[in-house]
């Protein structure tokens, strides 16, 4: 069977399609809606087809011993403080999706919960994306699956049992699996990007790659080596930055480097066919010194 492309905002993702490129944004934005905007200006030079939120009600996702839980950072003393921090509301993504609409660029996020489903719906996402976290959240996906939308599922952190539960409480969902190393950074050797090749196998279904390497070049090669249809990084204006993720994302030249190299690859990989170009027969006429293979060498 045929593996289908899925269309997600105007573009399709899959078989025949160029690579589709997200830049993660997450909770790089550290609360800020201006650094948000930068970053979503970094992406849309990139050349990449959308941005990723993060969007959790914190209350539900996180319980009272953790969001009291001592862990200072600028936005206080607890770890509550942390996360009600990073969260944006209403008016920041009102913010954020008339900015992207200026940019010509697509943005969803990963819903943590059914709450947040129902926050982002109100602004008509192209899709929405299941972190790994919540792959074996059977509430949250039966709310997901509900909308009718594209899906992009990340599979860190779980078996391959575990995955196929969660593709069938997705059933008829328009569906792009993510394979992903659920550490931060993640080590080379726990990339494993031929689980790319598993997956699409086993499923039948278009798979990407969502990477949290520290290196760009990885995310080239799942696409070259493992022909991924979509691939997402995560994106910061500098690692050193304060924050959680700023060491697993790329900076503004590394994002750019794995755009124009998965942008360049169509290009180069060209066409299986093996012939003269017309581009060398001015160099074949000048420099070729037989034009048969049985072809007699001149007597002296």
């Amino acid at each position: 069977m045929t593996i289908q492309a899925i269309e997600v905002g105007g573009k399709k993702i899959g078989p025949g399609a160029p690579c589709f490129l997200i830049a993660e944004i997450g909770i790089n934005h550290n609360g800020d809606v201006e650094l948000a905007k930068k970053l979503i200006d970094l992406a849309a030079d990139s050349g990449c087809d959308a941005v990723k939120f993060q969007k959790r009600t914190v209350d539900v996702v996180y319980t009272a011993e953790e969001l009291a839980r001592p862990r200072p950072s600028p936005f206080g003393e607890t770890n509550g403080d942390l996360k009600r921090g990073l969260e944006f509301g209403e008016a920041e993504y009102r913010q954020i999706d008339a900015y992207c609409r200026q940019k010509g660029i697509l943005w969803f996020a990963s819903p943590w919960d059914v709450a947040s489903v129902d926050f982002l719906e109100k602004f008509d996402p192209p899709c929405h994306k299941i972190a790994s976290a919540c792959l074996t959240d059977k509430e949250l996906l039966h709310r997901i699956r509900q909308t009718g939308r594209p899906v992009l599922l990340s599979t860190g952190m779980s078996s391959l049992e575990e995955v196929e539960k969660a593709v069938k409480l997705l059933e008829g969902s328009p569906l792009v699996l993510m394979h992903t190393t659920s550490t931060y950074p993640s080590a080379d050797n726990e990339l494993n990007l031929a689980v790319i090749e598993t997956l699409r196998n086993h499923f039948n279904l278009p798979v990407g790659y969502s990477g949290h390497e520290v290196s760009a070049m990885p995310s080239v090669m799942a696409v070259v080596g493992f022909d991924a249809c979509c691939v997402e990084r995560h994106i910061t204006v500098d690692r050193a930055m304060w924050g959680s993720d700023q060491a697993a994302s790329l900076e503004p030249r590394g994002m750019e480097l794995i755009a124009n190299y998965i942008r360049l690859w169509p290009t180069v990989k060209g066409s299986p066919e093996k012939r003269c170009l017309e581009s060398e027969k001015p160099v074949r006429a000048k420099l070729r010194r037989f034009f048969n293979v049985d072809e007699e060498p001149p007597r002296k």
